[in-house]
């Protein structure tokens, strides 16, 4: 089955089109696997407001991931938090309160990659690291569908927006997201 975003098609997940990591998380939940779908596009159009200009779609059919790092006492308390592309996440406020931080702020870019094994502008809470919260806002999963990072620019994956509280750790907070 097709999915069309604005004026994006997206098929059933292509193994190809998906960050090892991310496919890896995919394999074990089949359940999930079966409603996500994927496609190629050019990586350009990775950032949100470019793909959302170059295919029509509309600011909450996407939703960003975003890592962030917490710490407290010297430990550090990594989470990806997901929220609409119309949004900012309340890293200060929320966040940091849910992992129980002193301080929180994102998490620096080569970290990020590193650790989650995905490219910058594609990382996705589909195949963080296992032990990681997935902080969802809860305008994320009342939507169809959404489109996010395949952890890797040249592709998207999309997928139903209630489906993202069923992943690992997933923890689904009113207010995640700010306007």
């Amino acid at each position: 089955m097709t999915v069309r975003l604005g004026s994006l098609e997206l098929e059933p997940a292509q193994e190809e089109l998906l960050a090892p990591p991310v496919a890896a998380a995919l394999a074990v939940l089949p359940a999930l696997a079966a409603r996500a779908h994927t496609a190629a596009i050019d990586p350009d159009l990775a950032e949100t407001a470019a793909l959302t200009e170059r295919f029509d779609l509309d600011a909450d059919m996407s939703a960003n991931c975003v890592i962030v790092l917490g710490k407290r006492g010297g430990e550090l308390r990594p989470a990806a938090c997901v929220i609409l592309s119309s949004t900012r996440a309340d890293v200060n406020g929320l966040v940091r309160r849910t992992l129980d931080t002193r301080k929180c702020s994102f998490a620096p870019q080569d970290w990020a990659v590193d650790e989650t094994g995905m490219e910058y502008g594609g990382i996705t809470p589909v195949g963080v690291p296992e032990g990681w919260p997935i902080l969802v806002d809860h305008a994320v999963i009342e939507q169809p569908w959404v489109l996010l990072g395949s952890g890797l620019r040249r592709s998207k994956l999309a997928l139903p927006g209630a489906s993202l509280a069923e992943l690992p750790g997933a923890q689904v907070l009113e207010g995640l997201g700010l306007r």
